[in-house]
């Protein structure tokens, strides 16, 4: 992973840990409050928290980096051929917001010349917070943290949101990958990738996603030890595809990339 100068590490990390705590105080004192559900086009749901978050953290990125770019969920893209550019996913796992469940989280990513560099994973319920920075390692609630040395896919444990993510084909493709392994479990969404980086799982492998579902992510792994890529080992940027593996190792990654493959 290419990596800033420390300075400018330090500066960054330390912005995008106050928004996170600003996005929390917004979030967490709905949760588990009455909260208006609305269906966009993709039938997914939203509601105000969702917009609010956004809303809020767009806004402070805009005044304190102008000439940054963004990249949210809930209001698309501004300036993202900048040298920077910040990712935001407000709510990642709003089903599990609306329905009182505490896996849900909020995604901050900023890009350097279209690489994710820096990521915040946040998840206010579970007072749990991942940073990952590249050249500088991934901490959890400010201890370090290191994936797992899980080399095989029978010895690993694999994690994937919900089947509904995959296409039939995609399905039969994780389906077969995902019997080969020590143990595959269901939920999530971005709290999976949390538990790679500190070494409780071993792998997550998703489909459909965007990129604000994964662009904060890699630094999180990757920092960690692990490796981030699409399902044909690409690296992940603004313009990856919906397919994600994430790998404790390299070389189970290697032996994911490569079972998800065979037809």
């Amino acid at each position: 992973m290419q990596s800033l100068p420390a300075p400018e590490r330090k500066q960054f990390e330390a912005f995008a840990a106050g928004i996170a705590d600003n996005a929390r105080a917004l979030s967490l004192p709905r949760f588990r409050r009455p909260v208006d559900v609305t269906l966009k086009g993709d039938m997914s749901p939203v509601t105000a928290v969702d917009r609010g978050v956004e809303s809020m953290l767009r806004e402070r990125i805009e005044m304190a980096w102008p000439t940054h770019g963004l990249l949210g969920e809930e209001y698309g893209a501004t300036r993202v051929d900048a040298e920077f550019v910040w990712s935001i996913d407000p709510i990642d796992g709003t089903r599990s917001f609306i329905s009182g469940w505490p896996l849900w989280g909020t995604l901050i990513a900023l890009l350097h010349r279209g690489r994710p560099v820096l990521g915040v994973l946040d998840m206010p319920a579970l007072d749990e917070r991942w940073i990952g920075h590249a050249g500088a390692g991934t901490t959890m609630n400010g201890g370090s943290c290191r994936t797992s040395a899980c080399e095989t896919l029978g010895a690993a444990t694999i994690y994937t949101t919900t089947p509904d993510m995959f296409t039939a084909e995609e399905w039969a493709r994780f389906d077969r990958t995902s019997r080969e392994a020590y143990a595959r479990r269901f939920g999530g969404d971005c709290y999976g990738y949390g538990m790679l980086a500190s070494g409780y799982i071993d792998a997550v492998v998703e489909a459909n996603l965007m990129p604000y579902d994964y662009l904060a992510i890699v630094p999180v792994v990757e920092a960690a030890g692990g490796i981030v890529t699409d399902w044909e080992g690409r690296p992940l940027d603004l313009q990856s595809g919906t397919r994600v593996v994430a790998a404790a190792t390299p070389a189970l990654h290697a032996s994911l990339i490569e079972s998800l493959a065979r037809n």
